[in-house]
């Protein structure tokens, strides 16, 4: 048989052929891209002749990477309890956030998994979700599609940034792309990442720093080597620090020093009405602080006319890899990548994996996102009793916490039924502020009939609440187009200082959640200047991570330099009362 690639260099040592574990395997095929750099990606595909459909990922964190050495924590956490997940295969060609080939080339797919530039054994200079990154994986796409063992067909797949970026290369449509399966990946990059309600978030530098420095093209002998082929991952040759530093943007910089969106930012977020690939986007509840919105806004503004939404819980990675997940693409994938009648046509447009208390989930399909039959209920802030109310107060009140404080906890009564909330959340509060500005971190949390605090996993920490908002307030300006009363969307594009003492309305997005709370149980609302806290926290951490993890996961906004204690430290004060009806709103869902 010839295991050759079609336009390989009979030069290029670096590209090498084997067959191995039931498949052929060619690691770092040469790419070339317009600019006349080459991109190195490993292609797994059938040991069989024929011509077959491709599930690509591109991205920056290096493909020859073992999971179970890059991401150690995660992988010993999820290999411990999902051992269905990982059963019949070696899990040597295992890597962080894509396709176990060892599961999908058996079933007729080609796996490529394409080191973004800069990274990995992909020379040049890395910029995250830059134009340039875009550019080529669009060339990577129609390059797959055009090659002898390919069916012409090229489909997308993968967490998180293998996620986020098919919203952005699926908008430049290119020719061979068939189908979009983005698995917790968020849209907007200044909102649903880099600056919550116009907060800086520093899990970004933090990543940059852990994630992909890490990987780096160029670190050669000073990186981590490939458990199985033994090549260095960070490519065959060790470059200087110098040389590392003027090969990658410096993203800790870049945020810090642009606080509004602008055109870097828009560069950077995908036009979602640019895309018409049939899409599968798949969701997690306990996302609070990167993936979930951005998932949401892709499957109501993506121009496609075939996509459906699908929304889960537990970590990050997990069900990405379950049977339940795995079943799910390959059932989407049969149907638009190999034309098999896999039951897509049945696939409700919203699949939902309800949440309840203990980490149960129940699957339901539904017609629309947010469901139509949502009652959205109004719950009003009493500051006098620090509760939630069903009725606005008669009487105006106001009630003050330090501005960079644990804040107030408002209360609704018990609830008398069960009870489900699915779906976005927003709020309105009547604020003024001693100083300039003032940060305000909405927690909507739940409390069992003895008032102990009920958390849930989150895709990273163990112990998150329901649902998160933020909100700057001098980014308050809204864009009256885009908004809707579910969920209010700010300009970000200019900042409005607030008048010391001055009463100022503030329109604030919750991220959707899902949960069913019990009867007996008690919903709150938690007003804060700085980041949730969960009581029990332990000293949870993951090893690609620079803190542990507190109720928030990695999604911190403590920067000094983003948050002067003279600016956000002063008293804030909550206003209520006719004139100022301040609430909560909660996506009430009954039974069908």
């Amino acid at each position: 048989m010839n295991h050759t690639s079609g336009n390989t260099p009979a030069a290029d040592r670096q590209h090498r052929i084997e067959s191995r574990d039931g498949m052929i395997i060619e690691w770092d095929a040469p790419i070339e891209m317009d600019d006349g750099l080459v991109l190195r990606a490993n292609i797994y595909r059938p040991d069989s002749e024929g011509q077959f459909p491709v599930i690509m990922s591109h991205g920056p964190y290096g493909k020859d990477l073992a999971w179970q050495e890059g991401y150690k924590t995660t992988w010993d956490i999820f290999s411990a309890a999902h051992p269905d997940a990982i059963e019949g295969s070696s899990n040597i060609h295992q890597s962080w956030e894509v396709v176990d080939p060892e599961q999908w080339v058996p079933d007729g797919y080609i796996c490529i998994r394409v080191d973004s530039r800069g990274a990995g054994r992909s020379p040049g200079v890395i910029d995250c979700r830059g134009p340039r990154e875009t550019q080529d994986f669009a060339a990577c796409i129609d390059w797959a599609g055009v090659q002898p063992w390919s069916n012409g067909k090229v489909g997308l797949t993968g967490i998180s940034y293998y996620a986020i970026n098919q919203w952005q290369v699926a908008a430049l449509q290119p020719k061979h792309l068939a189908a979009l399966c983005v698995w917790e990946g968020s849209v907007d990059y200044y909102r649903d990442g880099t600056h919550h309600g116009g907060i800086l978030n520093t899990f970004q530098s933090n990543w940059y720093d852990m994630q992909i420095k890490s990987v780096q093209h160029g670190r050669g002998e000073n990186g981590p080597r490939s458990p199985v082929h033994g090549e260095t991952t960070c490519g065959p040759e060790t470059l200087s620090e110098e040389e590392m530093t003027e090969n990658r943007v410096d993203l800790g910089n870049r945020l810090q020093t642009q606080e509004l969106i602008n055109d870097w930012y828009r560069d950077r977020t995908a036009d979602l009405s640019k895309i018409k690939t049939p899409l599968l986007s798949a969701a997690s509840w306990g996302g609070q602080g990167l993936h979930p919105r951005g998932n949401y806004a892709g499957f109501l503004d993506a121009g496609s006319d075939q996509k459906w939404l699908e929304c889960h819980g537990l970590e990050h990675w997990t069900e990405f890899y379950t049977p339940y997940g795995v079943e799910l693409q390959k059932k989407y994938f049969g149907h638009f990548l190999k034309g098999e009648d896999t039951g897509w046509d049945d696939q409700p447009r919203v699949q939902l994996k309800v949440r309840h208390v203990g980490e149960n989930f129940v699957v339901r399909g539904e017609d629309e996102w947010p469901i139509a039959r949502t009652q959205w209920t109004k719950t009003y802030l009493d500051p006098e009793n620090l509760t939630l109310t069903e009725t606005p107060p008669t009487q105006p009140a106001s009630i003050s916490y330090g501005g960079m404080s644990d804040g107030l906890i408002f209360f609704l009564p018990p609830w008398r039924d069960e009870v489900e909330l699915t779906g976005p959340m927003a709020a309105k509060l009547f604020v003024s502020s001693a100083t300039e500005d003032a940060d305000l971190f909405l927690v909507v949390r739940l409390f069992s009939p003895d008032m102990k605090e009920i958390v849930f996993q989150g895709t990273l920490d163990p112990h998150t609440p329901i649902a998160n908002g933020w909100l700057r307030a001098s980014h308050r300006k809204l864009d009256p187009e885009k908004s809707t009363d579910w969920q209010p969307h700010h300009t970000h594009d200019e900042k409005q200082l607030l008048t010391p003492g001055e009463i100022y309305e503030l329109d604030i997005e919750i991220w959707p959640s899902c949960v069913v709370i019990p009867a007996g149980y008690r919903l709150a609302l938690s007003v804060r200047g700085k980041d949730y806290v969960y009581s029990c926290a332990t000293d949870h951490r993951l090893s690609n991570m620079r803190n542990t993890f507190t109720g928030v996961g990695p999604f911190l906004h403590n920067d000094p330099i983003d948050r002067p204690e003279a600016i956000f430290g002063g008293d804030v004060t909550l206003h209520t009362g006719p004139d100022h009806p301040a609430w909560l709103m909660l996506p009430i869902v009954p039974p069908k």
